[in-house]
């Protein structure tokens, strides 16, 4: 003779009906949330204009202090992937990192700002790679030029501070 068994189901408080909840095929929307934006993929437009005003180089008097940089302290610097500054130590015929036999990029003070005038060129004016290599090549004084940018900069922001504290 055949036993027939009985089905036990718990009920845990907050749970609405006893019936496990089934899983619906694709991506889950929340209503009324957004979406958490994600780590991966390309950065929007808005994002890397927010970023490109977020680079931490030091002033040339403490910049110079160090005889090299490592590639980590510089991709800190920008913000960016140690891979960019790979892939724009190939591109760009300015930046001559040094290496040590293990293949470790180390980095002069020089090169730190010439990789800063290809930021400026590459993310904040939008140039395209070939576009930037183009100006550089044509513009024997664009470094000149960048620097001279900078330090105009940096008066309006100091004025722009003095008013603020008027």
């Amino acid at each position: 003779m055949a036993k027939s068994l009985q089905q036990i189901t718990f009920v845990f408080s907050g749970e609405e009906s006893k019936e496990p909840k089934k899983k619906s095929p694709g991506r889950p929307v929340a209503i009324g949330k957004e979406q958490p934006t994600s780590k991966r993929g390309r950065k929007s437009s808005k994002a890397i204009d927010a970023e490109a005003d977020l680079v931490d180089i030091p002033e040339d008097e403490i910049l110079f202090q160090k005889q090299y940089y490592s590639i980590g302290e510089v991709a800190a610097m920008f913000h960016v992937n140690i891979s960019l500054l790979r892939y724009w130590e190939t591109e760009f015929d300015i930046i001559e990192p040094r290496k040590n036999r293990k293949g470790d990029r180390f980095f002069k003070p020089v090169d730190v700002k010439n990789l800063y005038l290809i930021y400026d060129l590459v993310r904040r004016r939008k140039f395209t790679i070939e576009g930037a290599k183009d100006y550089i090549k044509k513009n024997q004084q664009a470094g000149e030029k960048f620097e001279l940018i900078q330090s105009l900069q940096r008066l309006k922001s100091f004025l722009l501070q003095l008013k603020a504290d008027l």
